[in-house]
Protein backbone atom coordinates (compact mmCIF):
# COMPACT_ATOMS: atom_id res chain seq x y z
CA UNK A 1 0.00 0.00 0.00
CA UNK A 2 1.45 3.04 -1.01
CA UNK A 3 0.93 6.51 0.95
CA UNK A 4 -1.04 9.45 0.01
CA UNK A 5 1.14 12.28 -1.54
CA UNK A 6 1.30 15.16 0.85
CA UNK A 7 -0.15 17.99 -1.02
CA UNK A 8 -3.57 17.95 -2.05
CA UNK A 9 -4.90 16.71 -5.80
CA UNK A 10 -5.38 19.89 -8.43
CA UNK A 11 -8.67 18.31 -9.36
CA UNK A 12 -10.31 18.25 -6.16
CA UNK A 13 -9.29 21.54 -4.98
CA UNK A 14 -11.94 23.60 -4.60
CA UNK A 15 -11.90 27.82 -6.21
CA UNK A 16 -8.58 26.95 -8.30
CA UNK A 17 -8.69 28.30 -11.67
CA UNK A 18 -6.62 26.53 -14.43
CA UNK A 19 -3.32 26.96 -14.49
CA UNK A 20 -3.03 27.07 -10.57
CA UNK A 21 -3.66 30.23 -9.39
CA UNK A 22 -6.77 31.08 -7.40
CA UNK A 23 -9.54 33.78 -7.08
CA UNK A 24 -9.30 36.74 -4.98
CA UNK A 25 -10.19 36.07 -1.68
CA UNK A 26 -9.91 32.37 -1.77
CA UNK A 27 -7.01 30.09 0.16
CA UNK A 28 -5.83 27.02 -1.35
CA UNK A 29 -5.38 24.07 1.60
CA UNK A 30 -2.27 23.76 2.64
CA UNK A 31 0.45 20.71 2.17
CA UNK A 32 1.59 18.25 5.04
CA UNK A 33 4.02 19.04 7.04
CA UNK A 34 6.11 15.84 7.55
CA UNK A 35 9.05 17.82 9.14
CA UNK A 36 9.81 18.88 12.40
CA UNK A 37 9.70 17.92 15.99
CA UNK A 38 5.99 17.87 18.19
CA UNK A 39 7.71 18.63 21.67
CA UNK A 40 11.18 18.65 22.77
CA UNK A 41 12.98 15.99 22.97
CA UNK A 42 14.32 15.77 26.83
CA UNK A 43 17.72 15.84 27.65
CA UNK A 44 19.50 11.85 27.96
CA UNK A 45 20.47 11.65 31.91
CA UNK A 46 24.49 11.99 32.69
CA UNK A 47 23.49 9.36 35.44
CA UNK A 48 24.02 6.43 33.51
CA UNK A 49 27.09 6.87 31.62
CA UNK A 50 28.95 7.50 35.00
CA UNK A 51 27.72 4.45 36.41
CA UNK A 52 28.59 2.05 33.81
CA UNK A 53 32.27 3.69 33.84
CA UNK A 54 32.58 3.36 37.47
CA UNK A 55 30.90 -0.68 37.03
CA UNK A 56 33.27 -1.14 34.50
CA UNK A 57 36.25 0.41 36.66
CA UNK A 58 35.58 -1.95 39.18
CA UNK A 59 35.16 -5.10 37.09
CA UNK A 60 38.83 -4.06 35.57
CA UNK A 61 40.26 -3.99 38.97
CA UNK A 62 38.40 -6.84 40.21
CA UNK A 63 39.81 -9.13 36.82
CA UNK A 64 43.46 -7.60 37.46
CA UNK A 65 43.35 -8.19 41.10
CA UNK A 66 42.39 -11.99 40.15
CA UNK A 67 44.88 -11.96 37.89
CA UNK A 68 47.69 -11.11 40.25
CA UNK A 69 46.82 -13.35 42.93
CA UNK A 70 47.05 -16.48 40.66
CA UNK A 71 50.79 -14.68 39.27
CA UNK A 72 52.05 -14.51 42.94
CA UNK A 73 50.21 -18.13 44.13
CA UNK A 74 47.95 -16.20 46.74
CA UNK A 75 45.33 -18.19 44.78
CA UNK A 76 45.17 -21.47 43.96
CA UNK A 77 42.82 -23.06 41.51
Amino acid sequence: MTAEPPDPDPRRTPDLEPGGGVPPGSTPPDSGQTSGLSHPQPMPSKAMPVLWLVLTGVLVLMVAGLVVSLAFGWLSV
